[in-house]
């Protein structure tokens, strides 16, 4: 029999007064009982649901695990394959660097199996506990981070579509500035006036004091401004689509899109369809993945904010939990005789699943909407690339040749072998003082008189070699330049 039996509190129930004020003390559940404060054993989450959550629990840290595996994979790729292989565009990178923050969220309990409880009735927070601290700031700053990066990249496709912006550097800077800034101002504010401590899972969670203030309501916010910044996308682009099907000119039938911005405003409706389908065709990847992950963090905040208002309820005012402490009392301490009554205590096993379930696969959604075939051709190459033969390229022989040879003599080589492809003659050179010109008619061809002809051939008439061409002419270049046999001694 326990300390608590003996101080006259029923089990499971414990007297607060054999514990110290150290830990979460506001993360107690306690309610009096006659002269004493009788408070339910921590953690709270092993009374109020059955003993398959912590199963359900386990299996979404792992899937958690998985999902860090898939976003650190494409952060690889994006950053030792080359961009024709990754189509990698910084958008993409920090909403997968948000993902994988909010996954440490639930991995780092996994790894760790940190201890949840001070004592027997109070659970850590992130004062006592520093894995507690660690796993909740992470999850708090990739939730934070995944909706801005969302909400931005949303933003630059409404830009694009619907006001026809070219969003680019001064556009990334302020991307970069909002989508990392708000997330920390938003992570300093929740830790100093609210904290983190271990709510109903391994992972800690926000504490109620203050949570509606500086994290729910701005995080909300956010994320239905995405909601709507794409909706009216979408509006936009179904507007133009029904503008198109009304547009039966002709000129515009086989008409390109324009190539210069100030001929954007003057697009037909079906030209502003066929951008329009463009810019889809290119980003719906994109959409798809912000869409997920806005609903997972609406779902995932109206859900914790229920329970935590629930739990607070039960907490301030005895008459909501009275029938299930009661239960606990008379069954001795069995649960499961009393978790129809606890039902109405805490959300439901199923939602709480798969609130967590949604939140640890937003990586592995990543990984199969923004990875592509590519990647996987791309780290085969760069596999075989120590061991391939770089291949021989056409090159000239001049470049293996010493620098006293003619320079005006060159081969061309075949890129498998070194066999001449196409050997060039140099130029003749006299042994005797002065230059000549080259005899380009050494075979001459035979002379069939017509019948009725009365001329002759005669040979070109013979010129001193010193007077034929300049001085400043060189055999070497004679030979380089292309010149015409039969009109080369042409007054």
């Amino acid at each position: 029999m326990s300390l608590g039996d003996l101080r006259g509190c029923p089990p499971p129930f414990l007297d607060d007064s054999l514990y110290t004020d150290n830990g979460f003390v506001n993360g107690r559940l306690c309610r009096e009982m006659g002269n004493l404060t009788c408070c339910l054993p921590c953690p709270m989450a092993d009374w109020v649901y059955p003993d398959s959550f912590d199963t359900t629990s386990a299996a979404a840290n792992w899937i958690s695990a998985i999902s860090a595996l898939c976003c650190l994979l494409l952060l690889l790729s994006w950053a030792f394959l080359p961009v024709e292989k990754t189509n990698r565009h910084y958008l993409s990178i920090c909403l997968t660097v948000a993902v994988i923050l909010m996954n440490l969220g639930f991995v780092i309990p996994l790894a760790a199996q940190p201890e949840q409880c001070y004592d027997d009735i109070t659970p850590h927070s992130m004062h006592t506990n520093r894995l507690c601290g660690a796993s909740g700031s992470f999850l708090m700053l990739g939730g934070w981070a995944g909706v801005m990066w969302a909400f931005l990249r949303s933003l630059s496709l409404h830009l694009q579509i619907c006001w026809q912006v070219l969003v680019g550097r001064n556009f990334m800077i302020f991307a970069q500035a909002a989508g990392w800034g708000i997330p920390i101002i938003g992570l300093t504010l929740a830790l100093v006036f609210s904290g983190v401590s271990f709510r109903f899972s391994a992972t800690c969670h926000i504490n109620h004091q203050n949570s509606l203030a500086d994290f729910w309501i701005p995080l909300l916010i956010f994320a239905g401004l995405t909601v709507i910044i794409t909706f009216a996308t979408f509006g936009y682009c179904i507007k133009v689509y029904l503008a198109s099907l009304s547009d039966n000119s002709a000129s515009t039938e086989g008409s390109s899109l324009p190539h210069y911005q100030s001929s954007v405003q003057s697009l037909s409706p079906r030209q502003a369809y066929r951008r329009v389908r463009r810019v889809i065709s290119l980003q719906w990847r994109g959409i798809a993945i912000v869409l997920i992950i806005i609903t997972d963090v609406i779902f995932f905040s109206i859900i914790f904010v229920f329970q935590d208002s629930i739990v607070v309820s039960a907490r301030e005012d005895a008459s909501v939990a009275q029938e299930w402490a009661a239960c606990l009392a008379l069954s001795g301490g069995d649960k499961n005789q009393c978790l129809d009554q606890a039902s109405g205590l805490v959300v439901n096993e199923a939602t709480v699943s798969a609130v967590l379930m949604l939140l640890a696969l937003n990586g592995i959604w990543l990984f199969f909407l923004l990875g592509r075939w590519a990647m996987v051709t791309g780290w085969i190459d760069l596999a075989k690339r120590p061991f391939s033969k770089s291949k021989k390229e056409f090159v000239s022989v001049d470049a293996r040749l010493d620098g006293t040879k003619d320079i005006g003599s060159y081969e061309m080589l075949d890129k498998e072998s070194s066999a001449v492809l196409t050997p060039i003659s140099p130029a003749a050179k006299s042994p005797e003082s002065g230059r000549r010109t080259p005899d380009y008619f050494s075979q001459s061809a035979r002379y069939h008189a017509p019948a009725r002809s009365f001329s002759s051939p005669r040979p070109p008439p013979q010129r001193s070699p010193s007077t034929d061409l300049p001085e400043s002419w060189a055999p070497s270049t004679i030979a380089n330049r292309e010149i015409n046999p039969l009109g080369m001694n042409r007054l």
